[in-house]
């Protein structure tokens, strides 16, 4: 049996028709010459491609022809790479405790995005100003399921799922300092809420967290 190269990338295009979401290629660690397989792959195969981590540095070392065919947005280091459903409404909403976790919601409105699917952000509602959530507490109860992003000590995890009865993905990031750093408070703070109903993804997951709500919704 012919087998690919160790060094190359074995795209999942049957994923989409498998489970519903589309092949992502987690591109953090992948050298210069497996991001252009990766694409080239996909412009062969006439498929789009989601790229994760992507580092921005990394985009500038691919060849122009590929690079103008990137939609790369920096703050994420996400990529699209291809067409992309025009997006339509799925009542999916993200809640950010603070700007600093932009990144982290990014990816996740990234990830929806280059699945059709569109989404409400509202940010900076952390709860140590408790009025700034409680401000937009009647839009968020409209959502149809929400993504609550927030690091330091995750406290918003609990407040929102304790205030709404949408479902909610909480994604610990790994903003914070002293025994907040890392992202480890946040997630042990998600997972130990008091609040029935909250599930959580892994540290700065903004795309699982997009993925599991996507599947949230299709249910």
């Amino acid at each position: 049996m012919n087998r690919p190269p160790s060094d190359r990338a074995v795209i999942d295009w049957n994923r989409t028709a498998r489970t519903g979401l589309p092949e992502a290629v987690y591109s953090d660690g992948k050298s210069r010459d497996q991001i252009v397989d990766i694409l080239r792959q996909a412009q062969a195969a006439t498929r789009p491609v989601l790229l994760t981590l992507l580092a921005a540095e990394r985009v500038a070392e691919l060849p122009a022809e590929l690079r103008a065919q990137l939609d790369y947005d920096p703050l994420s280091r996400t990529a699209f790479f291809g067409a992309v459903p025009a997006p339509k409404p799925s009542g999916i909403m993200i809640v950010a405790a603070g700007l600093s976790d932009m990144p982290v919601v990014r990816e996740a409105a990234r990830t929806l995005a280059f699945c059709g699917f569109d989404c409400e952000i509202i940010a900076d509602v952390g709860v140590a100003g408790l009025w700034r959530l409680l401000d937009r507490i009647e839009e968020i109860r409209l959502a149809r399921a929400i993504i609550a992003v927030a690091g330091m000590e995750g406290a918003l995890f609990s407040v929102i799922a304790g205030l709404v009865a949408a479902p909610i993905v909480a994604v610990p990031t790994s903003v914070g300092r002293g025994v907040g750093r890392g992202g480890q408070v946040a997630l042990h703070s998600a997972l130990a809420s008091c609040a029935p109903g909250l599930v959580c993804v892994n540290i700065d997951n903004g795309f699982g967290a997009a993925q599991a709500t996507m599947r949230i919704i299709a249910a």
